[in-house]
């Protein structure tokens, strides 16, 4: 929590609702942010947000930068600590905003985050064996294996899986329909959850509560309705965190890395946007500026007079 009053910390998140018109997710990002900063800034002495500086702002941001934020999140925070000054101004408790002037940095069109098979390694290896445990590997291995978004990974309902040929029928953004493979090790993490988790959920919910729509959904919670969007980013961020990941992890960053760790393995673009379903083939050529820089890296590593 920032140092200043709860008042005007709930003051600011009605501000942003209010005046911002942000939805939920950006708000609950902007006020985590917030502490994040005042952490920095108390680690250099300082211990009111109030009497941050310009350099400090700037010096927080270019941390970021180095501990491999990307420049989307380092704008966002920057977007945050920007907004909370603006409301302290115009609220009369300041008057003079320590981000003025401070310019967002510049997304570069190709940047791409994705985890490295070793981090998907230890985040698949996460979960626990109980019925919580076992239905978030499921997801993992399921986001991973087929590059699914999230929202389409949480609408999947149970006849669009179809573990004996091992494949998911998943109808897309743009309702156009595509037929994607799972791996093994995803088959068998979907078989344990279909067949001994996903029943237990469903019993522990009144038939009365249920709905229809819930009946046929693939991912349940602990209640056994279909599991939320807040939920499903709570089980991703969850086990980035208890693997120590240094990354924002996000659904788009385990899709980045289904699509880049393909491409490295030889699969070709056209495959990967059908696996994708990019309805635009450039929207699939951003992966190619991975493979580009990994083949620069090995060039300057191996030949004698790179």
């Amino acid at each position: 929590m920032v140092d200043e009053t709860d008042r005007t910390f709930d003051s600011f998140k009605e501000y942003l609702i209010n005046t911002k018109e942000l939805s939920h997710n950006s708000v609950s990002a902007y006020l985590r942010d917030l502490p994040d900063f005042q952490r920095f800034l108390e680690e250099k002495g300082i211990h009111s947000l109030s009497s941050a500086s310009k350099s400090d702002a700037s010096a927080w941001l270019l941390k970021l930068k180095r501990d491999g934020r990307s420049t989307a999140t380092v704008n966002r925070k920057l977007a945050s600590i920007r907004a909370y000054y603006k409301f302290m101004i115009e609220t009369g408790v300041l008057s003079e905003n320590p981000t003025k002037g401070i310019h967002s940095p510049r997304i570069e069109r190709n940047e791409v985050e994705y985890l490295t098979l070793e981090e998907v390694d230890r985040l698949l290896a996460a979960p626990d064996d109980t019925e919580i445990g076992q239905r978030d590997l499921a997801i993992l291995e399921m986001l991973y294996a087929t590059g699914l978004r999230a929202t389409e990974l949480r609408f999947a309902n149970i006849d669009d899986i179809n573990l004996r040929m091992g494949f998911v029928s998943c109808s897309g953004a743009h309702g156009k329909a595509r037929i994607i493979p799972l791996g093994r090790p995803a088959r068998a993490a979907l078989e344990k959850y279909i067949y001994d988790v996903r029943p237990h959920f469903r019993k522990k919910n009144d038939e009365s509560a249920r709905t229809s729509e819930d009946d046929g959904a693939l991912f349940l919670n602990y209640y056994g309705e279909r599991i939320t969007r807040q939920a499903l980013w709570k089980v991703i961020k969850g086990y980035a965190k208890k693997i120590g990941l240094e990354k924002d992890l996000t659904p788009q960053m385990i899709r980045n890395s289904f699509a880049v760790h393909m491409i490295q393995h030889g699969a070709d673009l056209k495959s990967i946007q059908e696996l994708l379903g990019h309805e635009d083939p450039t929207a699939t050529q951003v992966y190619l500026s991975v493979t580009r820089n990994r083949i620069k890296d090995v060039y300057d590593t191996a030949h004698p007079r790179a």
